[in-house]
């Protein structure tokens, strides 16, 4: 009716949530991605405010576990005394082996782990996983 004005406020509700295919909450993230054994802890290192967030360049700091993480977003924590600098390849849809967990995720060059995995592959370590692995690839 001619009351009610067409304006920006009508075109999309405000609190509508993103779409669930392209963004996933960060404590579960962090839990499929095998950073934390529990949902519970995934939830509980986020709300510490210890992840830094970078996307788009923009910088934040994850501040609640509900906070949406996309592909490409990069995180920076610390876990066990240790740094983790990582970038979202992809959202997951469970959490699954530690194999697919690691397909979720690319170390970034800040990352110490990232270095040290490097050198672990060139001793025996690669070899064991391929032995490990190779009998789910049978079926």
């Amino acid at each position: 009716g001619p009351g009610r004005a067409a304006g920006p406020a009508d075109a999309a509700p405000p609190h509508r949530p993103p779409p669930m295919d392209d963004a996933c909450r960060a404590d579960v993230w962090l839990w499929r991605a095998r950073f934390c054994k529990t949902r519970t802890l995934a939830a509980r290192l986020v709300d510490s405010g210890r992840i830094r967030l970078s996307r788009n360049g923009q910088e934040s700091r994850l501040d609640k576990a509900s906070r949406s993480l996309r592909p490409g977003d990069e995180l920076v924590f610390a876990l066990s005394g240790r740094l983790t600098a990582i970038r979202i390849a992809a959202l997951g849809v469970r959490r699954g082996p530690p194999a697919e967990a690691r397909a979720l995720y690319a170390r970034l060059s800040g990352d110490p782990e990232a270095v040290e995995s490097a050198v672990d592959s060139e001793s025996g370590t690669a070899a064991q996983a391929a032995e490990t692995s190779d009998p789910a690839r049978r079926h």
